[in-house]
């Protein structure tokens, strides 16, 4: 449901009632952690971001539509996908749109990002889209894993990134298609692009050239415990394996919300904006300012949703590298089309044998899914 709370004129009394009526009836519809309650939870962050995007989307989606499939449309012994960087206007454009279809707050990265979509070239159609961004300096399940040299974390740690944006689109998504985009990741075409855009680039902070080298990857389950990097494996290795939980804490269910904390925090001369040296969860430390402001405990930010944390190894070596006792990594080289010959043999023939319900998806439904609920 999209938020009522008008733009009027805002006092630091009428926020602090605000936010602490909502936070109660956040709390208060809570339910047990099935993933219908999770998308519930996460429900109006999402139609905030869809009503700010109605006008781009109305303008776009006809363009585009031509790239969402039909169930008719596949026919999964003959897909043969293909890996496209995000480079221009027009792979944008779709990789949002895709992206503003899921049951999740869009967001669009941060610091160094790399973007992809994947093609079905059997017939032109999507099957998902991949981000990744820089990764936080801070990551408590991830650090607790290496011991870094005094002074080294932030050089070793920007040799990671964060999967901020991963799936497969449907009818894809039914056959499995999320594994494919996951294994993706893990290629050597992505890890080489990476090194190939930022060789030589100069940190904005510091102004230091960092190695363009690329380790490991980190991201957190959508709800809770992960079905998409659970025994995601390579010829019987694994590609992701768990690190642990996430504590539970974040925004978005403070998001309907937003827009009254930033008219606030504007009129006071407070407010954060975007651009280099601020970090990547803007809206959190708006969050945390207007908290302090108004004289409100931190715990608000606990949503209560764990995530389930998951490491990427690129190489073979990455504990003794990230420690500082190997000098450079030694790389597994696992190339896109073998991880799709893989994908393909091990998950979706299997699955389109077993499984339906992909032959009958109307793509129309995705327009529908860009359609704001009505409140």
């Amino acid at each position: 449901m999209v938020s009522k709370h008008k733009l009027e004129e805002v006092t630091a009394k009428s926020l602090r009632r605000k936010i602490l009526a909502h936070f109660k009836q956040v709390k208060q519809s809570d339910s047990e952690e099935t993933k219908d309650s999770l998308r519930a939870l996460h429900e109006p962050a999402v139609q905030v971001e869809l009503l700010k995007n109605q006008k781009w989307i109305k303008a776009n989606y006809p363009k585009y539509s031509k790239y969402f499939a039909d169930g008719i449309d596949m026919a999964p012994a003959k897909i043969k996908p293909i890996l496209i960087e995000v480079n221009d206007e027009h792979w944008a454009n779709l990789f949002r749109l895709a992206r503003l279809t899921w049951s999740l707050p869009f967001t669009r990265g941060y610091g160094r990002r790399l973007r992809y979509v994947l093609l079905d070239e059997a017939n032109e159609k999507l099957i998902g889209v991949l981000g990744l961004q820089s990764p936080p300096l801070d990551f408590p399940v991830r650090d607790k894993l290496f011991n870094y040299p005094e002074g080294r974390k932030i050089e070793l740690v920007n040799q990671t990134m964060d999967i901020y944006t991963l799936g497969a689109i449907p009818p894809y998504n039914r056959l499995l298609g999320g594994k494919l985009v996951a294994l993706t990741a893990a290629s050597n075409e992505v890890r080489q692009a990476y090194s190939k855009k930022y060789t030589g680039a100069v940190t904005e902070i510091d102004k230091r050239t960092l190695p363009a080298r690329l380790v490991a990857l980190t991201t957190t389950s959508a709800y809770g415990r992960s079905s998409i990097y659970n025994r995601l494996n390579y010829n019987n290795r694994a590609i992701a394996y768990s690190i642990g939980y996430t504590e539970g804490y974040g925004s978005f269910h403070l998001a309907p919300l937003y827009p009254l904390v930033c008219e606030f925090l504007e009129k006071s001369g407070e407010v954060i904006r975007g651009g280099f040296g601020v970090g990547p969860r803007i809206m959190w430390q708006n969050y945390k300012r207007v908290f302090s402001l108004l004289d409100l405990p931190s715990q608000l930010l606990k949503h209560g949703v764990r995530r389930e944390a998951f490491l990427f190894p690129l190489s073979s070596n990455l504990e003794n590298y990230m420690s500082g006792k190997a000098s450079r990594p030694v790389y597994y080289h696992q190339s896109f089309q073998d991880l799709v010959d893989w994908w393909c043999e091990r998950w979706l023939l299997p699955r389109a044998d077993r499984v339906d319900g992909w032959h009958a998806w109307d793509k129309e439904q995705i327009e529908h899914l860009l359609t704001l609920k009505k409140s």
